[in-house]
């Protein structure tokens, strides 16, 4: 018997088109009746609902899924922010004749609309004209409710990262509770998790055949409802959650499934949650993850195990589908800035193995780096330059997750598939970690030398520690790629809370740093990084953030934006903060204790922290400095954290305002963020 977790699986373009082929390749796809109608449509195959506009670029979830059903043969319909206090809108398109398929759109819904400290925000990146309140909190559960009303007997698919993250049972920042997977309130016949157009294609067509969705249970990468205690046969062995459930090389571990904890346990337990979380993430690689089962009352959710990465050719495949490039014309002039922040910008790669706690990445997109091909990219960058209104000839990013992981891989496929470590980079980087940087840096070589291109920038984040190993990458991109300013993200300065998020100690970054500025002087230009740092992060006291404090001061950094630590489900930071557990390490009542920053005062100061500079802070940071013990860094010279005057306008010192006796006020800085 061949193990599944070790067969190839059907490349995306190998299937067999569905009739509706026929119809060929809209300009867009369709969001009226009027649309369809002018294509010869009498029927959507598939109506895909998105809480964002509706924009056709590989960027956008819900076109490029669209176009990749389209691709497939199916007739696929937009229902593009819909109206949801009632049914009527989710009726637009009339009845899908396979499914309905819906999101909250490239963001999670309730990220979208309210900040770290849980204010509702005042625009919508997403929206025409960035116009707040046009999705509802918790999106897809409020879509899949009206589709349902809209019409009952149609089953209703679940994806994107709201549902992705909501798979299991979860604690919900918002709320602040432990919330059930969104299945069972949602209803939804089918939860797709993760990249998912393996499972999406598969589906489509199994369902054109005339399959029922109540039967489709073996697509790797989805979850579904179950009667308690189900499995797919007999021969299937059912395994406790603990770190010592049985991996006996003798038993089908395709054939097994691994109970977590039931909701009822995790919503009461704190250790219970903890260890949950832990199994979900050690059962995250595709080479050997089993299925995952979680009770939710007299029923089970049933996870299969995730989906297998794309190749290059069908990442190709993917991007390669004849995307318009711009939004639905029916936004007309109306800006979204989503899209002014994407339109010249190309994704060259998915999925992160940094394995960052607070980080979403990975519980969507997996630890395993999806490229495209040098040829793939550089086709985009040429169709940018054509058929992109107001191109002025400037890349403005060439990235991904992480913009320097391009092509990155495990040396061995034997050893990827039986790895369970949560990070490839951290404590230190694997010794079986590729990290060579030679494919990257050709790709920017050739993709400058495209005609009619004048700059190409890299924009998305970089992992420093794999930069500082090539020295020849970190010349090249700092020599030709930085717009003036580089982001980095080192988090934090010390051990307590880099620890917990895993990142790479402060020592790393003074080596990129170095490196950064010694290329920069050469290339003879004035450049800088920009550092990002966490806020209120699991296991930061207030020293850890005094700390940090004092080397901004130090380094000369004075940060404009600065954010606490969110909370975002599933995340393993996420649960430390609820749990005030680790569950990096095997979990119990006896654990390790993470210090855990939940009250608004206290994460207003550790924010106040990065923002020493500001006269606002100041009241704040005195009376904290004073009860840690620190009155000597309240003062007027330069060893001091804050003055120990106070302007008259705290929020900005009024011109001409002095200074207590024998104080100096504080000179200009770099800014940086």
């Amino acid at each position: 018997m061949n193990p599944s977790h070790l067969l190839a699986p059907r490349p995306l373009p190998a299937y067999k088109p569905y009739w509706a082929k026929r119809f060929g390749t809209s300009p867009f796809l369709p969001m009226t009746r009027a649309d369809m109608e002018a294509r010869g449509w009498d029927s959507c195959d598939v109506v895909l609902v998105t809480g964002d506009a509706y924009i056709d670029h590989p960027s956008f979830g819900m076109a490029l899924v669209g176009r990749l059903l389209e691709a497939q043969g199916f007739r696929v319909g937009i229902i593009s922010q819909p109206d949801w206090h009632s049914a009527d809108d989710f009726r637009r398109l009339g009845r899908p004749n396979l499914y309905f398929g819906i999101t909250a759109g490239n963001m999670d819904s309730m990220v979208n609309r309210y900040t770290s400290d849980r204010k509702i925000r005042s625009d919508d990146a997403y929206t025409p004209g960035a116009e707040p309140g046009r999705r509802p909190d918790r999106s897809v559960l409020v879509y899949a409710q009206r589709a349902r009303e809209a019409f009952a007997e149609v089953p209703v698919v679940i994806g994107g990262i709201e549902a992705s993250l909501r798979r299991i049972a979860h604690y919900d920042y918002w709320s602040d509770k432990v919330r059930r997977s969104i299945l069972p309130d949602s209803k939804a016949d089918l939860l797709l998790f993760g990249n998912a157009e393996r499972a999406l294609v598969e589906l489509s067509h199994r369902l054109a055949k005339g399959e029922k969705i109540a039967d489709i249970h073996d697509l790797r990468g989805t979850s579904f409802m179950a009667p308690l205690g189900w499995t797919p046969g007999p021969d299937w062995q059912e395994v406790g959650a603990g770190d010592t459930a049985p991996r006996d090389k003798n038993v089908d571990r395709d054939k097994t499934v691994v109970r977590l904890p039931a909701f009822e346990a995790v919503q009461k337990n704190e250790v219970m949650y903890a260890q949950a979380s832990r199994v979900f993430h050690l059962e995250s690689n595709p080479g050997n993850a089993r299925a995952l089962v979680q009770a939710h009352g007299e029923r089970d959710v049933w996870l299969n195990p995730p989906p297998i990465p794309l190749s290059t050719p069908e990442m190709d495949y993917i991007y390669g589908l004849p995307y318009a490039r711009a939004p639905h014309p029916s936004y007309g002039d109306a800006r979204i800035p989503a899209w002014e922040m994407i339109r010249h910008s190309i994704n060259i790669m998915r999925g992160c193995f940094g394995g960052c706690t607070f980080c979403s990445i990975t519980e969507h997109e997996g630890r395993i780096i999806q490229s495209r091909s040098e040829e793939s990219i550089l086709r985009e960058i040429e169709d940018i330059r054509d058929k992109t209104p107001g191109f002025t000839g400037i890349i403005s990013d060439l990235g991904g997750p992480t913009a320097n992981m391009y092509r990155m891989a495990c040396k061995d496929k034997a050893i990827e598939s039986a790895c369970r470590r949560l990070s490839c980079v951290y404590p230190g980087i694997c010794e079986n970690l590729g990290t060579d940087h030679a494919p990257l840096i050709h790709l920017y070589r050739e993709a400058r030398q495209l005609p009619g291109v004048k700059k190409i920038l890299v924009s998305s984040g970089l992992r420093y520690d794999l930069a500082v190993r090539s020295p020849e990458y970190v010349k090249e991109l700092v020599t030709h790629h930085v717009g003036g300013y580089l982001k980095i993200a080192p988090e934090h300065t010390e051990e307590g809370p880099l620890s917990k998020m895993m990142k790479p100690g402060i020592g790393t970054y003074d080596r990129f740093k170095a490196m950064f500025e010694k290329a920069t002087k050469e290339a003879g230009k004035e450049q800088y990084l920009i550092p990002y740092f966490i806020a209120a992060h699991p296991g930061t006291t207030d020293e850890d953030m005094l700390e940090l404090a004092l080397w901004l001061k130090r380094n000369g950094f004075r940060l404009d934006q600065v954010q606490n630590f969110l909370p975002t489900p599933l995340a393993l930071a996420t649960a430390m903060w609820h749990t005030g557990k680790n569950p990096l390490k095997r979990v119990s009542k006896s654990a390790e204790d993470v210090a855990v920053v939940r009250g608004e005062r206290q994460r207003r100061l550790h924010k106040a922290f990065l923002r020493y500079h500001d006269p606002k802070n100041w009241p704040m940071l005195r009376e904290a400095l004073k009860a840690m013990g620190r009155n000597d860094l309240i003062g007027n010279g330069k060893k001091h954290l804050v003055p120990a005057w106070q302007p008259d306008n705290a929020a900005r010192p009024q011109r001409g305002a002095k200074p207590a006796p024998g104080a100096r006020p504080l000179g200009k800085r770099p800014r940086a963020g």
